[in-house]
């Protein structure tokens, strides 16, 4: 299965000059959760920003699509599309589960092509500039759940909402 999992503001802003605009621990953990074990796919400039003693993703298969013909990584496996991409790990490890991590191009072609079977958004109740959106998608194509509802507290310092998105 094909899934996409980001945390978004609630005016869809997902970055800032390549990296996350926000600490929050709990939304962190369940992306850890919900991944690990599993396969991420994300853009070359998402790997670049991921601080390197975290890079590779620990306990899950790292692939990396980018336009450039030159870049390779002991770390993770390159791909030039992202339909190669889940081709090829459809093919050669069908347990597992593919996530589509970002960043916001990767997002939306990914959503425009109607590449994900399965959507995990984290909507943070906060605004917050930056220069990376999470695309608009027409919601009355997909199943809506929450699934998380979490209050700010001492560490995690804004209320944030998960919703599972199934595709229709």
């Amino acid at each position: 299965m094909v899934k996409l999992i980001v945390a978004k503001a609630s005016n869809n802003i997902i970055g800032k000059d390549n990296d996350l605009i926000w600490h929050l621990p709990a939304d962190m953990r369940f992306f850890t959760q919900s991944t690990k074990g599993h396969i991420v796919i994300m853009g070359r400039r998402n790997w670049d920003s991921i601080p390197l003693k975290y890079r590779p993703l620990f306990g899950r298969i790292n692939a990396v699509v980018t336009r450039n013909k030159d870049f390779s990584h002991s770390d993770c496996d390159v791909f030039h599309s992202i339909e190669d991409s889940i081709e090829y790990y459809q093919k050669n490890n069908p347990e597992l589960d593919i996530y589509i991590i970002g960043g916001g191009q990767i997002y939306d072609y990914s959503i425009k092509n109607k590449l994900i079977d399965e959507m995990l958004i984290t909507y943070i109740d906060q605004s917050y500039e930056g220069d990376t959106w999470f695309p608009e998608f027409n919601e009355s194509d997909w199943l809506k759940e929450m699934i998380m509802d979490y209050k700010q507290d001492e560490k995690n310092p804004h209320n944030f909402k998960v919703y599972r998105f199934l595709k229709k």
